[in-house]
Formats: C-alpha cells, structure tokens, sequence
C-alpha cells in the first residue's frame, strides 16, 4: 500500500499508519522514484484460507442481514432481542462445497439453533420425508422427484401453460394476468390447475369487479367465451398445491362457495350505488354548489364528498375544494385543447364522485372506471364518462393518455392543480422520495401535451393554478424546471440525445428571438447582437409533430411541445454532413470568441465590412446576415426546419474563413472586427440552440 512521501507532514503519516494497520513507521518500508523522491509502503501479506471457512463465516451474517421487504420472528428466540427475521420461519439450511471431482463436504455453521447440513425436505404432503443432496443439480432433481418445482419461471410457464389448455378444452379464452400469474407462482410447489364456477346471475355485476374479487380474495384466473369480446364466463382458474385423489372436485367446489359469497357481496355494492342515499335532505347545499342533480345516484355522490368535508391533505383542503379547483382550471383549458366548456364543467364535478361508491370503497383500484360506468347508467355523455375515467391517465410510461378533449381538460387541470398545490406548500420530491407521485404527475402532463400536439403556455397557467392556493407561494419558475426535467427523462426514453435537449433548453433559458435587421444593431459586450422584439405567430405545417390546438406561450421553453420539434430538427440537422461540419465550425468559433473575452480581448460593437482584408471574411459575413434574417422569420413562423437549414449554408464559409483568416490578426482593429464576426455566428446559432452544449 502505497503512502506519502518521507517529507510528508506528521499528520499525513499517521493517517497512513492508521489506514495501513501499521504501529509505527519502522514498520513501513522506503521506496523511490526518481522524479518525486522516496516514499513510505506498508507491506501486507494475507495467509488464504479454506473456502469452506471462508463461506461458513460470511453465510450467517448473509442471511441474518437479508432485506425482505417483510419478514417475521417465530418460536420460543423471537422473544429474544435481535432474534432471527425472515420471510417466512427458516426451518433448515442447505450448504455443501466442492469440486465437480470430489465429494462435496458440508459447510458447518449455525443460525439460531439451525445447523447447515445436506438434507432438506420435498412436498409435505406428497413427500415429506429427508433428502440428502450433494450440489445443485442432483438438489433440484430430487426435489422435482418429491413434488417441489424449484425454478421460479418454470411454475410460471406450467401454470400458464395448463390454465389455458383447461379453459380450451371448455370453450373458453383465460383472461391472462401476469401480476396475479406471478404472485400464484410464488404461493404453490407442485401447481395443479383446476377449473371452478358460480352461478350466471353474478355475471350482471361489471367484469371488473368480478375480476377484482376473485383476483383479490381467492387468486383465481377469470375466464370468457372463446370469440366474446370483453364479457366473462361463470368459470374460473384456480391453482392448488397438492395432487388430490378425487382430481381436485373438492377443492374446485370449495373455492366456488368463496367466490360466491364475495360475488354476492360485489352484487350488492352494485345495486346500492345505484340506489338513492338516505340523507339527501343534508346535500342540498353542496348540490346547489356544484349545480348537481340528486335525482342522479353519481350526483348525490359528489354533493356527500363534498358535505362530509373528505380531507384532500391537511394544507390543501378537502375534497370538495379540490373539485372545485380542478374545475376552474378544466374551464380555462377547454378552449386550448377544443373542449366544450359545458362538458369540461360537468365531467370536472362528476370526475371524483365514485370516490363515495361502495364498489370503490372495497376496490380502490376500480376509482375511475366506476365513475364511467355510474355515468353512463345515469344519462351522462359519453365524454363526461369517458372523462370520469381517463382523467386519471396516464397512470404510468406505459400506460395510455387520454385523447377526447374532454378527458384532456379534465386530466391536465386534476394534474396541474396537485402540482401547483404541493408546489405551494413546498412538498416537492426529494431524491428518491416522492410520496404523492409528482413525478409521475408531471410526466403524465408531458405525454398529454406532446402525444396529443397541444400548445400550452405553462407559465401562464400556473398562475392561475397558484392563485386558488390562498397563502402559497407562485414557484411557476421552479416548477418549470422540475417538467422540464420530466421532458428530458420522456425524450430521452424516446431516444433523443441528452446534449441537444440540453442545448435547446439552454438556447430557450434566455430570450431568444429572431435576428431580423440585425445589421443595423448594435451588438452587446462580446460582439453579440441583441435579439430583436417579436410576436410569434400561429404555427406552420411542418412534417412530423404539427400542433393541431392550443396556445402558444411567450418563452421557448414555456411550449413543451416547441421544444420537442426543436430536438427534432436540431437532430435532423446534425445527422447531415453540413450539420456536423457546422458543429464543429461554430463551436471553433465560440471557444476562440470565449478564449478572448476571458482574456479581455477587446471585440468590436459593430462588424464593419471596411476592415475586410480577404474575401473569406466578406462571404461570411454576407453569409451570416442571410442566415440571420431566413432563420430568424424561420422562427417567427415556427418552422426550425428551416430555421436550421438556413443556419446549413454557413458550413461552406465558416471552413472557408478559418483555412483562410487568422482571427488573431496583429492589427487589432482587425482581430476585433474578426471577433465581432465570431460572435454573430455564436448569436445566429443561439437562436435555435446553445452548440456548445453538443457534444461531438
């Protein structure tokens, strides 16, 4: 081990010593090295040992250490401190070494009163007595002899494999599940699968329900008519552990009397949601609030979550509020996604009623999807429904997003208010904590806008959405940055390229606008021209993502979606040999330019075509002003496809300015001029993106 050097001071020594194990410094040895001296090595020598010593140390803390998500203590040492936790009790321990050519030996240790040998045990009912093994494979064939199928994946595979051929052979399709499929997969060693049923009555409830009650309550599959769409059968999937001697009918006829007692229950949910609530003659002022209808079962529901005050979070009031919230903001985006403002109102009060449901009062995972169906049981329109539903969505990457404008409105204002809500009341995320899935939130705000082209000015919005939080704080510019991150993390996933999202936000940070009559400007410190003021106009038709609805915010970055079609033609541009060659002209230029200005080079306010020397400079300063003004009424109309091709054609006089012209002319009216004229390439590229952020 390596240490100071002889010269070093005491405190760097004992440092050394410490880290070493050594003494004293006597016990260190002296080396040179020609160029930096003599320096102290501590020499440490490590006998080996016997792996089976080694394995018979390390195993007991392994498995005493183990972080299962939940584990228990049993016996008489669990009332012990410190006791044994596992996943479920450890009964005996399995640990035997060796080469291929030798007799394995057993690992001997202890952990709680339980010795490591070589014997386990197969099936407690079909097998339950010792086995000795020797190494893996023969403890893997043994134990499938005695009726334990020990490779995970494989139950996996059998269980799927027969549920589907027993539903075949009945005429019938099994509803797959591969959530359920792996949980049942983990509950079962020797999976035997069995067919049960219930009566066809049950089959008025919704399929989800009874997909969610025979799932949740006894781990069955469902099952449905082979060719029937969406409608279930009265057959169910259920997989026992055991191979039992009158081919599973008792244990199929058992699961049937379970299953139909909680369908019964689910039957009953379902009829009382659609049965009038006995103290209406209390929800009079909600409804009048919220302009409900109590003749209508969801209505009545939305006037009781609002009158029993349902607690949202602590800081941000409760339900009702929310609601209320929710539907300010959905009104002020209808007209920006082509909504009706009427629907949007209606679907934004109906959207959380099924939250006083007693089907998603048993089954939280069936919020949304009730609300549908409650919806259109009473009447409402389709896209009310719909939007009860899908304005939870999307509720993962994979997961879809809404499309109906409705659901849009709904969606993005439900979102945007939880945001600005735990915004206001600085509960953001940190690290890897994010208790109210705000990332998840934002990410879904980010799909809904790109995958369905609106153009939404987020700034702007989040005001409005500050202002209904009476005592918080407007952080839009915080919040910003945090979708922003969010972009980045769905662009990257897309496949773009981290360094041009980070140039085209770094280009957007700080006001960019087009260049038009440039000349005539006079640049700012560094020979950059200050932009220009302007009016964005309404979007062109462009090929791939064209904005079909919205508005159009004031900044860059304000536009999720600007930005995305700026990474688009950015990567477009940069995929061309005139895009690459001009990466490396501009950033040439920039770091020259930057070089300087740390220097304190003196550059030019104005470029003046009389200290010309060589036509290099004039071509490119002729190219520089056309680039300008196309790419600068390029983005005025939002085209950054153009926009980018106009900044192609100063390839050719770039190259062609640094063959020709040295900046760094010893006449320094020339050098600034120069200069002056590297920094008008630097601001014509920062119209659409900071290159220097490019790597390549």
């Amino acid at each position: 081990m390596k240490g100071p050097s002889t010269t070093a001071p005491e405190q760097a020594v004992q440092g050394f010593l410490r880290k070493a194990g050594l003494s004293s410094i006597a016990e260190a040895h002296v080396h040179s090295d020609p160029k930096k001296g003599d320096f102290y090595v501590a020499h440490i020598s490590k006998p080996g040992r016997a792996a089976e010593e080694i394995i018979a140390e390390l195993v007991p803390g392994i498995i005493k250490s183990f972080p299962w998500p939940k584990s228990m203590r049993w016996g008489p040492a669990s009332a012990k401190p410190g006791s044994l936790r596992w996943v479920r009790p450890l009964q005996s321990i399995v640990c035997t070494f060796g080469p291929e050519t030798e007799e394995p030996v057993v690992v001997d240790f202890e952990i709680d009163g339980i010795r490591a040998g070589n014997v386990t045990y197969g099936h407690r009912f079909h097998a339950p007595g010792p086995i000795t093994v020797r190494r893996f494979d023969d403890y893997v064939a043994k134990l499938e002899a005695a009726k334990v199928v020990l490779d995970a994946d494989r139950r996996k595979e059998i269980i799927l494999h027969d549920a589907r051929n027993l539903a075949f052979a009945n005429g019938l399709d099994l509803v797959e599940d591969e959530g359920l499929l792996e949980e049942v997969s983990g509950l079962v060693e020797w999976p035997v699968v069995l067919m049960g049923e219930f009566e066809r009555d049950f089959l008025a409830i919704p399929g989800e329900v009874i997909r969610l009650t025979i799932r949740a309550n006894q781990k069955c599959f469902v099952t449905r008519p082979q060719g029937a769409g969406e409608d279930l059968s009265n057959r169910f999937i259920l997989v026992a552990n055991i191979e039992a001697n009158d081919g599973g009918k008792e244990i199929a006829y058992g699961n049937g009397k379970v299953v139909r007692a909680r369908l019964s229950d689910a039957l009953y949910f379902w009829k009382t949601d659609q049965s009038g609530l006995p103290d209406l003659d209390q929800l009079a002022e909600s409804a009048a609030k919220f302009g409900l209808d109590l003749k209508k079962p969801l209505d009545q529901r939305m006037a009781r979550l609002d009158h029993l005050n349902v607690t949202f979070h602590a800081k941000l009031g409760t339900q009702g509020q929310r609601v209320e919230r929710i539907r300010r903001l959905a009104q002020e985006l209808a007209p920006i996604v082509g909504a009706d403002s009427a629907l949007v109102a209606r679907a934004a009060v109906l959207a959380k009623a099924d939250l006083q449901t007693e089907v998603v009062g048993e089954f939280p995972e069936l919020q949304g999807a009730m609300g549908r169906k409650y919806a259109l049981l009473q009447g409402e329109d389709a896209s009310v429904a719909a939007a009860a539903e899908e304005h939870y969505k999307p509720q993962g990457p994979s997961d879809r997003v809404p499309t109906d404008p409705v659901s849009v409105a709904v969606a993005l204002a439900d979102k945007l208010d939880t945001l600005t809500g735990f915004w206001a009341i600085d509960e953001k995320p940190t690290g890897s904590k994010d208790p109210f899935a705000l990332r998840r939130a934002a990410l879904g705000v980010v799909r809904i806008l790109i995958e369905n082209r609106i153009r939404l000015a987020l700034t702007s919005l989040f005001a409005k959405a500050f202002a209904n939080f009476k005592g918080g704080t407007d952080q839009s510019s915080d919040l910003l940055a945090f979708f922003h991150d969010r972009l980045k993390v769905y662009l990257r996933e897309s496949g773009a390229r981290h360094d041009l999202i980070d140039a085209v936000l770094s280009a957007g940070s700080r006001p960019i606008s087009p260049l038009v009559g440039a000349m005539s400007a006079k640049p700012t410190e560094g020979g950059a021209v200050p932009p220009a003021s302007h009016s964005v106009a309404p979007p062109s038709a462009l090929p791939g993502i064209s904005p079909t609805r919205g508005e159009i915010g004031q900044s860059p970055n304000d536009d999720l979606l600007q930005i995305v079609r700026r990474v688009e033609a950015l990567g477009s541009l940069l995929d061309t040999d005139e895009g690459k060659n001009l990466l490396a002209g501009t950033k040439r230029a920039a770091n020259i330019l930057a070089a300087e200005e740390k220097k304190k080079t003196l550059v030019a306010e104005t470029v003046e075509p009389a200290l010309f020397r060589e036509d290099a400079e004039k071509k490119l300063y002729a190219a520089v002003n056309q680039a300008e003004k196309e790419a600068g009424q390029a983005i005025q109309n939002e085209d950054f496809s153009a926009a980018m091709l106009a900044l192609s054609v100063l390839r050719e006089p770039v190259d062609s300015f640094f063959e020709g012209v040295l900046v760094n002319d010893e006449d320094q009216a020339v050098r600034a001029n120069r200069l002056a004229l590297l920094a008008r390439i630097r601001a014509a590229t920062d119209q659409v993106a900071d290159f220097s952020k490019i790597v390549g």
